[in-house]
């Protein structure tokens, strides 16, 4: 009797044993790509969507993040997610290719702070740009978080209007940034943010505009110390999934993904005021200067920014045209 006693033990132990082996082989393994690098806002909304989704499933889904471009660049990471090689990814504006709304996520002074931006779009801007999207994309957005507020970084101070007017400074090849950089009198040069800084030592450049978490990661401050925080445009990144997934995944797992993703934003809306504290103390630390924009820069910059939403209203731009461009402006314009 004891024999089969410990017999039955044993075969009970090998049994579970192999039935937990099982089960972490049936996780799911979800890709998700990025292109910032670790510890920026992009990078920990990830993670912590995957967190999150792990913990919902009780680990029947499992997230592999991959940052930094390492699953290669936006076009490319953005392409496979679509063919479904590659379940997930985080990006902005880049996705306005198929639905011109997109690009109204980086709209030039739409928003004045973080919590109006935070209060708009959780208030009904998120539906009014994703409208339409994944049926043109095959991609389906579940949520979208702020990488930073775009401030201006120069190798002279930035004081005054006159300022403004002609610097050279780059920004992205992208009709939205550089038509908002003509109209404020800027000397737009369109380059990767990979060049910046041996432009700025051939002089090419006087400088730029990036979010804290970009001036301090590159530590572009070494060679433009002048910080101007003008908060022009709000950088916003979302989570997307590839639609046939998605559609394929049983109504529970649907539930998991959305608050994962519903929950990783909301801990990036509130996290990234304290980067941009840190990112402030690392710059003054290492010698550069950070001051506030003048009243009357704001102002110049905002009447910039007006002529430049025209874009978005305008049936002659087909690539940048938006049908409901001004409930998406007045939805917003609501929430200050």
């Amino acid at each position: 009797m004891k024999k089969l006693v410990a017999f039955s033990l044993a075969m009970g132990l090998i049994f579970g044993a192999t039935a937990m082996v099982g089960t972490a082989q049936a996780a799911k393994v979800i890709k998700i790509a990025g292109m910032k690098a670790e510890g920026e806002p992009e990078t920990i909304g990830m993670h912590k969507f995957g967190e999150y989704l792990e913990k919902l499933s009780n680990g029947k889904y499992q997230v592999k993040v991959y940052p930094n471009s390492t699953l290669g660049k936006e076009d490319k990471y953005i392409a496979d997610t679509r063919r479904g090689t590659v379940e997930m990814n985080a990006t902005g504006t880049q996705v306005a290719s198929f639905h011109p709304a997109m690009a109204m996520m980086e709209t030039p002074m739409m928003y004045d702070s973080y919590a109006h931006a935070h209060r708009a779009i959780n208030g009904g801007v998120f539906d009014l740009l994703t409208k339409g999207f994944t049926e043109k994309s095959g991609l389906r957005c579940l949520s979208m978080f702020p990488l930073g507020f775009r401030h201006f970084y120069t190798k002279n101070p930035v004081k005054t209007i006159d300022d403004v007017k002609g610097l050279k400074l780059r920004v992205p090849n992208i009709t939205l940034y550089t038509t908002f950089a003509k109209n404020c009198g800027i000397n737009g040069q369109a380059m990767p943010f990979a060049e910046v800084m041996s432009s700025v030592d051939q002089g090419v450049i006087d400088g730029g505009d990036s979010p804290f978490s970009d001036i301090t990661s590159t530590k572009v401050y070494e060679k433009c110390p002048n910080i101007t925080m003008t908060g022009h445009i709000l950088v916003i990144h979302a989570l997307f999934i590839n639609e046939k997934l998605y559609q394929s995944l049983p109504d529970q797992d649907k539930a998991w993904f959305n608050e994962a993703a519903q929950k990783a934003a909301e801990d990036v809306w509130q996290l990234v005021e304290e980067l941009d504290k840190t990112a402030i103390a690392e710059i003054e630390k290492n010698g550069g200067k950070v001051s506030e924009a003048t009243p009357e820069m704001k102002a110049h910059m905002l009447e910039a920014a007006h002529r430049t939403w025209e874009l978005f209203k305008d049936p002659n731009t087909p690539t940048m045209y938006v049908p409901n461009a001004d409930e998406i402006f007045a939805k917003a314009e609501s929430f200050k």
